[in-house]
């Protein structure tokens, strides 16, 4: 299973890149807001750099912000134009209107990462539109009392049965259970905060067991008593 990072926190991102751990960005207007103040498409670049710096080509999902459909081809023309990166997927959310944007960008070879999506149904409209990523929100469903682990596996099985290549990306994460339950799931991707990932990493037996390793050689390494 692959791991995105969901983040535009340029620190979060550099920490990850080093230790080559995530195999793609999603951000959306939300996370971005929570970044200091700047231009949109330079903070956007940066992020852009950061890869290119560590020779990691990710791809980047970056959202559309206008809610007229009309406008957000254009929205997203302008972006894959202004910045400097041949790995960008443009984020749409899933809508009536905009599954004919979705269509139109992937007629013209543009991945596209169909967002915001909470059942069947949608999921399997916006890979028929052509989307390469079908991104289900896992903790929203949760909000709601709904499970979303069900809905994950009959996606996976309906995108197997139609031959489709697209992805499921779940993201909204509040736990780090819940990326080993996507996994488990069917979720070809999970995207989440860097601080799942450090909770990933850390386990109490796993300390133990290198201090005791680190202690028994520090007393092995002492000076022999003659």
């Amino acid at each position: 299973m692959k791991i995105f990072l969901d983040s535009a926190n340029l620190n979060e991102l550099e920490n990850c890149l080093k230790r080559g751990i995530v195999r793609g960005i999603t951000t959306n207007p939300s996370i971005i807001s929570k970044e200091p103040k700047t231009n949109f498409v330079k903070h956007i670049q940066k992020m852009a750099d950061l890869c290119k710096n560590y020779n990691q080509i990710l791809p980047l999902s970056v959202e559309i912000f206008t809610p007229n459909a009309s406008e957000m081809y254009a929205q997203a023309s302008e972006l894959l134009q202004t910045i400097d990166y041949k790995n960008i997927n443009i984020k749409i959310p899933i809508g009536w209107g905009e599954l004919e944007v979705i269509y139109r960008l992937s007629r013209e070879g543009i991945p596209v990462n169909c967002t915001c999506l909470f059942n069947e149904a949608q999921c399997m409209l916006a890979a028929n539109a052509g989307a390469k990523y079908v991104s289900i929100f896992m903790g929203r469903l949760k909000d709601i009392g709904a499970d979303p682990l069900p809905i994950i596996s009959n996606v996976r099985e309906l995108l197997e049965k139609t031959n489709s290549q697209a992805e499921i990306i779940v993201g909204s994460i509040r736990h780090a259970r819940d990326i080993s339950d996507a996994q488990q799931a069917g979720a070809h991707i999970v995207t989440a905060n860097m601080k799942f990932f450090e909770t990933m990493a850390i386990h109490p037996q796993t300390t133990k067991s290198v201090d005791g390793f680190l202690e028994d050689f520090k007393q092995w390494l002492s000076p022999i008593k003659v």
